[in-house]
């Protein structure tokens, strides 16, 4: 079965992006299931009742959030009633939501995905490697195809949770610094990985943000210049990951980038 994932989602260009690029997408490669990391979807931060609808009736069928899921008032309504909406899984026990879910394709394959979040440079947050444990005991026995979105700062806690993952996830994807690495590759074990499959946001922008403010930041360092989303054409960043279904080993992951 195919995965394509879609890296975080940038305010209105992102959303712009993955709503006009999808359709020929899917018509290219006939993914199986399609995950998209939203929690940067709505004006850069955040994510909102109607964008996640949008989001899920455009053909994406499981979103994954990060450090900035409760950043919007009315997403505390998304993440507590939509299951297909994941907020990251090492949050403590009684956070709203939930951090993974098992999930039918069309062709009745079960699939396992978890959201999961890195603590370097980031929020405190439970122990992510011991979170991958808990998802792994939990959803081995249902099925062995599994998918995590492990949205974190740094590269090497990123490519220690991968080793860490090797041979349990089907698929481990980076998220959070939206800016793609070129490493995919399948780990020993026989895991898809890459340290960060990119942002699907604004071109001409600093990681989605508007270029003259985030400059004016470095230049100044003043804590007044507010980043904003910047304004322009879209483009979309993503992998193609490919996995045998019967054994949830890999066979190949492919980075994806198009200017929409």
């Amino acid at each position: 079965m195919k995965f394509l994932f879609f890296g975080d989602i940038v305010g209105k260009p992102g959303r712009d992006a993955i709503l006009a690029l999808l359709p020929g997408l899917r018509d290219e490669f006939a993914p199986d299931m399609v995950v998209a990391n939203a929690e940067n979807i709505a004006g850069g931060w955040g994510i909102t009742p109607h964008i996640s609808h949008a989001l899920l009736t455009s053909g994406v069928d499981v979103v994954t959030m990060g450090n900035h899921t409760w950043a919007k008032e009315d997403g505390m309504e998304v993440i507590t009633g939509e299951p297909r909406v994941l907020r990251p899984l090492n949050y403590p026990p009684g956070t709203p939501g939930r951090g993974a879910g098992l999930f039918r394709t069309k062709e009745g394959v079960l699939v396992g995905v978890a959201n999961i979040m890195g603590r370097v440079f980031m929020e405190p947050l439970d122990c992510p490697f011991r979170a991958a444990d808990n998802f792994f005991a939990t959803f081995h026995p249902k099925t062995n195809v599994l998918l995590i979105d492990f949205h974190a700062e740094t590269t090497s806690e990123k490519v220690a949770f991968g080793y860490h993952c090797s041979g349990r996830a089907s698929v481990v994807v980076g998220t959070h610094t939206h800016v793609p690495t070129a490493d995919e590759r399948i780990l020993p074990g026989g895991t898809a990985y890459i340290t960060d499959v990119g942002m699907c946001g604004p071109t001409d922008s600093v990681i989605g943000m508007d270029t003259e403010v985030i400059l004016n930041r470095f230049r100044t360092q003043l804590p007044h210049h507010r980043a904003r989303v910047a304004e322009g054409a879209g483009c979309i960043s993503a992998v193609l990951a490919e996995v045998d279904e019967s054994t949830g080993k890999a066979r190949s992951i492919t980075r994806i980038a198009r200017q929409a």
